[in-house]
């Protein structure tokens, strides 16, 4: 029998679950949380210290690649309620068109990264790397937390409120104005308008260090979850499957930014499908709600509170006044399809 050729993306999650039941006989009693749909690092038990350990790639990007690799790996270890000190990056350029410069740039990218998250780059792995016609960029992002401050995707209470900073797709729109820049000028949008949408990779930037940093200090956070590839639906779908529970979303409360709007409706792409970094999908009790909305506020972090966690049974919903649907699942990120188009995969 034929087997089907998986579209680029993540792999399907039922594949993902198979085989991450296929565990290794040999298990180091230290790992606490090891390869989990929904989780967003491992955690290994040094004593004092947990470890927190982390590898993303970087592979719709090729604009500024080693910001986002520092950065999207540093995120995953503030979710899990660390802080991340240790990055390794494995980077593979393309057999035409590696220049010098271009090694340069990118690992100026990564020091920068790794500077403003006072975060020590300790190794990795470099080389030229035939079949390839855009640089990739492998992060391994290490942090530390203790048992008090790790949380997880799978602490979710029902009752809680649900939690998004910031906005969505942050990370998508920024992709979207810096890879399709061209095509955006020949849609008749202004540069100045272009260059401030490139511009939200920085300000208000794809980490979500700070977020969690400011969470955790103000209220009792019972599951943190960074929503990337697939989007804000996909990140809602892998916490509450992580929690084992359900979300009654409210859809006039999710907050699409206007940008976000604007570009993916140049693109035809659903936002909520479109990768995310930047958001920060937080589950607190709701009586402290506001309060973290308030103290992300004062730090000058925008927070929205999007819904409450309910039973399981009661399914993933999106609401509005009188109405509910089901919350949609994408099979593989919406920006997936800017690529396709130009046959890049």
């Amino acid at each position: 029998m034929t087997q089907p050729i998986l579209p680029p993306g993540k792999l399907p999650a039922a594949l993902l679950e198979e085989l991450l039941r296929q565990q290794e006989p040999l298990v180091d009693p230290r790992l606490l949380i090891g390869p989990r749909p929904g989780e967003d690092a491992a955690v290994i038990d040094f004593g004092e210290r947990l470890l927190i350990a982390k590898s993303d790639p970087i592979t719709f990007a090729t604009d500024a690649i080693g910001y986002y690799a520092v950065n999207v790996n540093a995120n995953d270890i503030a979710s899990m309620g660390g802080t991340p000190r240790w990055f390794l990056a494995t980077l593979l350029l393309p057999e035409k068109g590696t220049t010098p410069d271009l090694a340069r740039d990118i690992f100026a990218q990564i020091r920068g990264a790794c500077r403003a998250l006072q975060v020590t780059l300790v190794g990795g792995h470099t080389e030229i790397t035939l079949g390839l016609d855009r640089p990739l960029v492998c992060g391994h992002m290490l942090g530390e937390t203790t048992r008090q401050n790790l949380v997880t995707s799978a602490g979710a209470q029902v009752g809680d409120a649900v939690l998004l900073t910031k906005g969505y797709p942050l990370e998508g729109s920024a992709i979207i104005a810096r890879e399709r820049a061209a095509q955006l000028t020949d849609q008749g949008f202004a540069a100045d308008d272009i260059a401030r949408w490139q511009g939200l990779l920085f300000d208000p930037g794809i980490s979500v260090v700070r977020d969690a940093a400011v969470l955790q200090q103000v209220v009792e956070v019972h599951a943190l979850h960074d929503p990337t590839e697939g989007g804000v639906a996909t990140g809602l779908r892998e916490l509450a499957g992580a929690s084992s529970v359900g979300l009654r979303l409210q859809a006039d409360q999710l907050p699409l930014l206007p940008e976000g709007r604007i570009l993916c409706d140049a693109f035809g792409l659903d936002p909520l499908g479109v990768i995310a970094s930047g958001a920060l999908l937080a589950t607190v009790p709701a009586a402290q709600a506001a309060r973290a909305v308030q103290a992300c506020d004062a730090a000058g972090i925008v927070c929205y509170d999007i819904g409450r966690v309910v039973a399981p049974d009661e399914g993933l919903l999106l609401c509005n006044q009188d109405t509910a649907r089901p919350l949609p699942a994408f099979v593989r990120d919406e920006i997936v399809k800017l690529f396709e188009a130009e046959g890049v995969e």
